[in-house]
């Protein structure tokens, strides 16, 4: 194996909670009594732009809800969808070790709509560790899709076999696999500093 260099994250299952998964958006059909069914549907069919970046947040509720009157406005659905991302911390604590080391080129791929993104990249101080972010919505394609992880590797002229990529969805490992990044299956954090440890990155 090559000498590690680089270590490119996913942030939603890694780092933070995951942003607006199936779990959450359960939850904000109970709270705001919406059709959980027809809400899903309306989702499932309007989340690959909003998460590519080809619709804004706006455009995403108008299709999901503010298509008829509610009883809540898009500002109090906006606060509860942004409330829903919290921090893994011991997971980050490995990031943040990764980072101050001064030895590897950090960079995150992920799937995030453009507002949930900002938003997490400012709430949790996210440039503090990443140098740069690979997000679907500034790429305009998305995990587990080959662009991305080519897009990440051309823009950072890192050979593959110099790059870790640690994600918690096996689906999304096995393009940057094929392209000849390491991969990490992240399962918890005492689980990935062992694995990390296996490509001679000490955290």
């Amino acid at each position: 194996m090559a000498d590690i260099t680089t270590l490119f994250w996913d942030i939603g299952g890694v780092i933070l909670t995951n942003g607006w998964d199936r779990g959450s958006r359960r939850e904000a059909a109970d709270k705001f009594r919406l059709n959980w069914e027809e809400f899903q549907d309306r989702h499932e069919l309007s989340f690959p732009a909003f998460d590519s970046g080809h619709i804004g947040l706006n455009e995403y509720l108008d299709r999901t809800l503010f298509y008829r009157p509610r009883s809540f406005t898009r500002e109090e659905f906006t606060a509860f969808m942004f409330a829903q991302s919290k921090e893994f911390p011991e997971s980050r604590a490995i990031l943040a070790a990764a980072a101050r080391s001064g030895k590897y080129f950090i960079g995150a791929i992920n799937n995030e709509p453009l507002e949930l993104n900002q938003y997490r990249i400012e709430a949790f101080h996210l440039r503090r560790d990443f140098a740069v972010f690979f997000s679907s919505c500034y790429v305009h394609s998305r995990k587990p899709e080959e662009l991305i992880f080519r897009v990440a590797l051309e823009v950072t002229q890192r050979p593959p076999d110099q790059c870790v990529f640690i994600d918690d969805r096996p689906l999304n490992l096995e393009s940057p696999r094929r392209l000849g990044m390491n991969v990490i299956h992240y399962q918890d954090a005492g689980q990935l500093r062992s694995e990390l440890g296996k490509c001679g990155v000490e955290v």
